[in-house]
């Protein structure tokens, strides 16, 4: 599922593309892509139609497109799914589920999803809790900020965080604690920061839980400036091109190979139903 880094970058190639534009034309191809929006596809179409995009926001792994009328089009993207502009005579995608007419442009905001596990909905802008500067869908506003919003209190979350009775990457992925970072990303701050995955959060110090952040925020912006990470053809931004930050990637995805800081072969532990690597060397797993 696509991190921080690649929803940004999704964010900010349709933000380019979409701001100003309004909406002329909407086709709902798969009913399961607005499954979401509990009022069904026909309403879907209804409140996009001729409403203006006014700005495209992130938090986290969801991102937004903010509309004239007070509501946004929430975006998903799950396991598969992609929001590419194309000019509206280019093909249909294999997997194309909802297409949306950008005027006055020759162009279309098209999402693309070959599992269906993303969505579209619309939902009202509210007041944001969290301290964010603008207006959030009701539907997310429980998730926390992410690591790289400069509303992101570092104080608040290593108060919280040392509280909690969990492992830190189980933390980590907690998106109602810290937002945006999923399996790769926390992997890689963890292995940077020297700290084993299932570390006990109530026995980190303050200044491991600074160093944590400081880390996890190193390797959010090196991803960010290459474009996200793209393990297969699925996570593309919206033209359609790959990122590729898995060239710089130093312990997710490398089991068996050395470690580049100690030597060790980077080990492969099942973590939730997923995969979980770190250096047996240089981030001891806790004892017991």
């Amino acid at each position: 599922m696509p991190e921080l880094p690649e929803v940004e970058v999704v964010r900010a190639g349709v933000e380019h593309w979409v701001a100003g534009r309004t909406v002329d034309d909407v086709a709902v191809l798969h009913p399961r892509s607005v499954r979401r929006h509990t009022a069904g596809a026909e309403d879907f179409s209804l409140r996009l139609k001729e409403r203006s995009f006014t700005a495209v926001r992130r938090r986290g792994k969801y991102l937004w497109l903010e509309l004239d009328s007070g509501d946004a089009m929430l975006a998903h993207l799950g396991m598969s799914g992609q929001l590419l502009v194309q000019p509206r005579e280019h093909a249909a995608e294999r997997h194309q589920r909802v297409r949306i007419g950008l005027g006055p442009a020759e162009r279309e905001l098209r999402f693309v999803d070959q599992r269906t596990f993303g969505h579209l909905m619309i939902d009202p802008l509210v007041d944001d809790t969290r301290g964010g500067s603008a207006g959030v869908p009701a539907v997310i506003s429980h998730i926390a900020l992410d690591p790289l919003d400069p509303a992101f209190d570092d104080d608040v979350f290593s108060a919280t965080l040392r509280r909690k009775r969990t492992e830190i990457k189980r933390a980590l992925l907690d998106q109602s604690l810290i937002s945006g970072v999923g399996n790769i990303y926390a992997d890689e701050a963890l292995w940077r920061a020297r700290l084993h995955w299932a570390r006990p959060t109530a026995h980190l110090r303050r200044p491991q839980v600074s160093g944590l952040l400081e880390h996890l925020r190193d390797v959010l912006r090196e991803a960010l400036a290459a474009g996200g990470t793209s393990f297969d053809s699925l996570y593309v931004n919206v033209n359609g091109e790959s990122g590729y930050f898995e060239r710089g990637l130093k312990a997710y995805g490398r089991a068996g190979q050395p470690c580049g800081r100690c030597g060790a072969a980077i080990r492969r532990e099942a973590f939730m139903n997923r995969s979980s690597y770190s250096c047996p060397g240089c981030q001891r797993a806790p004892r017991g």
